[in-house]
């Protein structure tokens, strides 16, 4: 048909794909029946939530999901580079297939650190690929090497080839993966969740790169993601998977305005959208197709603000760093540098920056899991700094925290009823059919099935685990919840929900949270009042309106200008051109940072002077 109408044929074609993975009691179906195209030049995005299948789609292409226990049981994915014949990935003889990785076909992996190897340099493992898919010579290698570093606006290019994937930033090393996947023009990039473990900036960098590529060498690109932001910044072309199913398909354009499926609608419905805060007067949950009406929380009351639960002045934490043959301290990272701040009753406040800025620091600090340099932290009207042992438990009944990573913090061992029990045993609140009924109550409020109670962590999806987890730090009616990234790891419904719970929470309880985020749309959703850290300090702190509508800093604005926006009508994204690495917090021992001014350019919005 595309000779007859004059137009090339696509680049890649995935028929009636199945794949299948061994189980206990029989085959699980990873992908179901999937068909889609990628033409030359194209950008598709293949979108879904954890499980859909689209990460099993993309490494089927490569076979690489024979490596993981997968088999494709049938379908064909026909392959036409540069005008040749079609071949069938599908088929093809494994030694065929080594040929085209790396060659025809390159691969952006999610984390770049084990996708590099940490005991080989990145000159080795640029030029690896190229020596033996181009047969250059040593020399040869290593100077297409080093334009693959300037290509790709590496800082110091010559350095870089002589140092091991640990000494890189994470926007650096993803950047060294790309250049791995550009390294022999590949006519075809798959790039499987490529900036969902970066910083908001360094992934505008990483997409405007991979844009500026795509335009300079004419390859198709098929991206895998979960971030409906970053699809409607980057596709031509949209493919939506759920549970191994392609459920709809469309140009970018109409699966944002005219979505067909309720799946689709769902998904992007669950998506908070930087800006559509604008004017409201405090947090509001997100409405989801399906679900019931969601509880706003209240804005805290004069009296509630006028009392705050927690008090930090002047925090300070530092950590050595030993040198020498005698190991003594030679220098100390600024984690934390003189940050103070009060939250009250019933309020939310967030701390933003990227990764590294000192925010989760400052989290572990207040709590005391990391011991302060300097610093006065009062939670309800104690000094948590200079509490014994015996009364620091105690005051921590009060405080609880809910972690990024929940199958970390829970214990893999023991059943979830009685990781909820466990808190109220220790503090001696409950005992008997009163335990019994509290836990049930607190799977109750979090939505979870009573059932679940008997379960282990790994038993639960994400979503689901992070539930338990808030009801565990629920358990002990604390007055503080500390949530340190507390959803980025989520599928953006599954955030949807968690994010609602929280705030209905808050608004039947009065609970005062410190949220942590890198994730601006969602902050914006949350948040009463926002503060921007910067290499350890808060570089602005206000109200959201004050720090989404009417940003002073410097660093704040660049931070907006950097989030993707789920607006294909408004397509923010610059290709990239200079990658901008943070200043070191690392300071010689005796060498002390400027006290942080403030100018007050409304009530309660401070902003730091420069330094």
């Amino acid at each position: 048909m595309s000779e007859q109408t004059g137009t090339p044929p696509p680049l890649l074609s995935i028929e009636n794909l199945r794949v299948e993975f061994d189980g206990e009691t029989g085959p699980i179906v990873g992908v179901k029946d999937v068909s889609f195209t990628v033409n030359p030049g194209e950008t598709v995005c293949v979108v879904g939530e954890s499980g859909s299948g689209k990460s099993v789609t993309s490494l089927s292409l490569l076979r690489l999901v024979e490596f993981g226990g997968g088999k494709i049981v049938s379908g064909r994915l026909w392959f036409r580079p540069g005008g040749e014949e079609a071949m069938d990935l599908a088929q093809m003889p494994a030694e065929r297939m080594i040929d085209l990785r790396g060659d025809r076909i390159g691969m952006i992996f999610q984390e770049p650190m084990t996708a590099l190897n940490p005991v080989f340099t990145i000159r080795r493992q640029l030029t690896d690929g190229l020596r033996r898919h181009r047969k250059l010579s040593a020399t040869e290698a290593d100077a297409r090497a080093l334009e693959l570093l300037q290509e790709v606006r590496l800082p110091e290019p010559e350095q870089r080839l002589k140092q091991y994937p640990h000494e890189l930033s994470g926007g650096m090393r993803q950047r060294v993966v790309i250049a791995m996947a550009m390294a022999c023009r590949p006519q075809l990039l798959i790039a499987d969740e490529p900036t969902t473990a970066l910083d908001v900036t360094i992934q505008a960098e990483i997409l405007g790169l991979i844009k500026r590529l795509k335009r300079e060498f004419g390859m198709a690109v098929l991206f895998i993601t979960h971030d409906m932001a970053v699809v409607a910044q980057l596709a031509d072309r949209v493919v939506v998977m759920r549970h191994g199913e392609k459920v709809e398909e469309g140009p970018v354009e109409r699966i944002f305005t005219e979505p067909q499926a309720e799946y689709t609608k769902t998904l992007l419905a669950s998506v908070p959208k930087l800006g559509e805060m604008r004017g409201k007067p405090g947090p509001e949950p997100l409405r989801i197709p399906g679900q019931p009406e969601p509880v706003a929380p209240k804005p805290p009351t004069e009296a509630a603000a006028a009392r705050p639960v927690l008090s930090v002045k002047g925090l300070t934490t530092r950590f050595p760093v030993k040198g020498g043959i005698l190991r003594r301290v030679v220098a100390n990272v600024h984690a934390v540098e003189d940050v103070s701040f009060e939250l009250a009753h019933g309020e939310t406040l967030a701390l933003v920056g990227e990764s590294g800025c000192g925010k989760s620091t400052t989290a572990r600090s207040i709590l005391r899991l990391v011991k302060p340099t300097a610093g006065d932290v009062v939670m309800d009207g104690q000094e948590v700094l200079r509490l014994d042992p015996g009364a620091l438990r105690r005051a921590r009944r009060n405080m609880q925290m809910v972690f990024q990573d929940p199958f970390a913090s829970l214990n893999p061992f023991m059943r979830l009823r009685k990781q909820v029990a466990e808190p109220m045993l220790n503090y001696d609140l409950a005992r008997g059919s009163e335990l019994q009924d509290r836990i049930a109550f607190l799977f109750d409020r979090v939505g979870l099935p009573r059932d679940f109670m008997r379960r282990f962590p790994h038993e639960l999806s994400g979503g689901q685990r992070q539930r338990v987890a808030i009801a565990r730090a629920l358990s002990v009616n604390p007055k503080l919840i500390i949530a340190d990234e507390a959803v980025s790891a989520l599928d953006v419904s599954v955030q949807a929900q968690v994010l609602n719970l929280l705030m209905e929470l808050q608004a039947d309880f009065g609970l005062s949270y410190l949220f942590i985020s890198h994730d601006m749309a969602v902050v914006e959703r949350v948040s009463h009042r926002v503060g921007v850290m910067y290499l350890g300090r808060i570089v602005e702190i206000g109200s959201r309106a004050d720090i989404f509508e009417n940003p002073r800093h410097s660093y704040t604005r660049t931070l907006l200008a950097g989030v993707p926006i789920a607006d294909v009508t408004r397509r923010t994204l610059k290709e990239s051109a200079e990658f901008k690495p943070l200043p070191s917090p690392v300071f010689p021992v005796g060498q002390e940072r400027a006290a942080p001014v403030y100018d007050e350019v409304s009530p309660g919005h401070l902003v730091l002077q420069d330094d």
